[in-house]
């Protein structure tokens, strides 16, 4: 008799800070693939966010991560991605998610503008091989402009990517840190548990905002 696989999606990110669009990204996927789960996969050391400085903190923002999936049943942290020495790839994570359940299949949570720039990704087509990826569009990105790139992609590297059907949260970690920096009330936008742990460490006064979280 054969074994049914499991299917498990993968929210990474550095979630600095975590958000509603984060959350609805990861429930409308477990909904619409019924998955098994969703990761919610902080990233420790990204090779392409090395400057954190005035940033929250790996373990910061692992308890934000906590705080906003703590209700539901079917969101799990995963710390597979938070290493203090090295770059995470996420081929590499892949990999080793893989050696340890061979009996999953993953797919891959990511926004429209993470997938006009999966080329640049350290060895897309083994990531393409490792998992399902699952797109999300995003309003500055027409329909058709991403239709076209998911051809491209799905042909160049025998991919598979499927589309995302959920609510267009056009939200970002940068615009909240912008937000908090400038006192404006981020309610609605964050769970109410991380803007609490938010206040209590006083996170985000004084940071930079110049990149898209």
């Amino acid at each position: 008799m054969a074994v049914q696989r499991k299917k498990v999606g993968i929210m990474g990110g550095t979630f600095d800070p975590i958000h509603i669009g984060h959350l609805i990204l990861g429930e409308n996927a477990y909904r619409q693939f019924h998955l098994s789960k969703v990761l919610f996969m902080p990233s420790g050391n990204p090779p392409h966010k090395t400057d954190r400085k005035g940033r929250a903190s790996n373990e910061e923002r692992v308890e934000m991560v906590k705080y906003a999936i703590a209700s539901n049943p079917h969101f799990e942290l995963s710390l597979a991605e938070m290493h203090e020495e090295g770059f995470n790839y996420t081929k590499e994570t892949l990999q080793r998610l893989k050696e340890v359940h061979p009996d999953t299949d993953y797919y891959f949570i990511m926004g429209a503008d993470s997938l006009f720039q999966f080329e640049e990704w350290k060895e897309p087509d083994q990531i393409c091989s490792l998992c399902t990826i699952v797109v999300a569009l995003r309003d500055h990105i027409e329909k058709e402009k991403l239709n076209c790139k998911i051809e491209e992609l799905s042909g160049k590297y025998h991919a598979s990517i499927l589309k995302l059907d959920t609510p267009n949260i056009d939200i970002s970690s940068r615009t909240i840190r912008q937000w908090l920096k400038t006192e404006k009330s981020i309610r609605y936008y964050v769970p109410d548990e991380v803007i609490a742990y938010i206040q209590k460490k006083n996170l985000y006064r004084g940071c930079e905002t110049d990149e898209v979280l």
